[in-house]
């Protein structure tokens, strides 16, 4: 077993969704079942996963949940990418929790590659 707290990026991740969390608090209730649920579960997803993963007996295991926290992490790029597109946050929002999502694809892909 390993300590999800010592794998850097799973804090960042943990952060983005915290911040996803208080951003969807703004959206309108009509999304509340909506795009607000399906990005605030695709965000929770990435460092759940990660803690999950760390939890498991075997390296294989830990894998296949860093496989499925790429996977929530790049439905996270899509979903706010949507929410951008159909001005649910402006573009320097928008911007910020880009250039965070990319930042944790990156590091979960080298994390990856190390396995």
């Amino acid at each position: 077993m390993r300590d999800f707290k010592a794998i850097g990026f799973w804090e960042d991740a943990h952060q983005l969704a915290i911040e996803i969390y208080n951003l969807t608090k703004t959206f309108p209730k009509s999304e509340v079942y909506g795009i607000t649920s399906q990005l605030r579960r695709a965000s929770l997803s990435v460092p759940t996963n990660i803690a999950e993963g760390c939890g498991r007996e075997s390296i294989n295991e830990l894998k296949r949940y860093m496989v499925v926290s790429n996977g929530s992490i790049t439905e996270v790029q899509y979903l706010l990418m949507f929410c951008y597109d159909i001005d649910l946050i402006q573009k320097k929002r928008y911007e910020a929790l880009n250039e965070k999502v990319i930042s944790i694809k990156k590091r979960l892909t080298v994390y990856l590659k190390k396995l």
